[in-house]
């Protein structure tokens, strides 16, 4: 695991040669850099320790963490507040484990929130069975437990095909079964489940149509919904 912090710099200065092609660069990362330990590698560095009664949060996930205040969707990232963003699209719980020492321990944050598990089910690098995302899961919380940072683990949130196909990828019946795994999981380890699922989900079971334009991601009347459930579950993590 010290070896993956040590080569985080220089992975972040080691982009893929120009004269690969764009498409074979995806490959390349995969191979050199299989967690992208590099994306947040220069952040990292440059975040400054917590101040004294500083009680910093780290956001670990795939896309739906990535996008939170990023990009073109409207949303807004917790404004004011000690939180850190380290989501990374696309990415599998494996990748997630990886990075989770720089990009959350070595962070020293006094709670970590880890939405994830989609993209495995979605088979982003292949299929994944629900077993491995589970242990892939509880890895990160004994990490992040080990080094004194309270947990707060998310559901999934849902899917839907209402504007392009969706569930096919990420059948909702197993989105169901790794949420339930997850709530017991919390409730069996004394964490704190922040439950997205049931604030998004429409009567029919699956992703509001209002609140995401392609049936997998919020957009920012969604965001505008999970923001408060999160700030609840990390209070409640952090014993407030």
């Amino acid at each position: 695991m010290l070896a993956l912090v040590f080569s985080a710099a220089a992975f972040a200065q080691q982009a893929a040669p120009p004269q690969i092609p764009w498409n074979l660069r995806s490959i390349y990362q995969l191979v050199n850099d299989y967690g992208n330990l590099a994306r947040y590698a220069a952040d990292n560095e440059k975040l400054p320790a917590p101040a004294a009664g500083e009680e910093r949060v780290v956001f670990m996930g795939d896309s739906i963490t990535d996008g939170w205040g990023r990009g073109n969707n409207g949303s807004t990232f917790f404004p004011g507040k000690p939180y850190v963003n380290r989501g990374i699209s696309g990415q599998v719980t494996a990748q997630m484990l990886l990075r989770f020492y720089p990009d959350v321990i070595a962070l020293k944050p006094k709670a970590v929130l880890i939405l994830a598990g989609t993209n495995d089910i979605g088979g982003n690098i292949g299929p994944v069975p629900l077993t491995t995302i589970e242990n892939n899961l509880i890895a990160m919380t004994d990490m992040a437990r080990a080094n004194g940072i309270k947990v707060v683990l998310a559901s999934l949130t849902p899917v839907c095909d209402y504007h392009r196909p969706q569930t096919a990828a990420r059948p909702p019946e197993q989105i169901d079964a790794l949420n339930r795994w997850i709530k017991g999981y919390t409730g069996k380890n004394h964490l704190v489940y922040l439950d997205y699922f049931s604030s998004t989900v429409d009567d029919k079971g699956f992703f509001k149509a209002e609140i995401t334009e392609d049936g997998l991601h919020p957009n920012a009347a969604g965001y505008r919904i999970m923001g408060p459930l999160a700030e609840k579950a990390i209070a409640e993590a952090l014993g407030k």
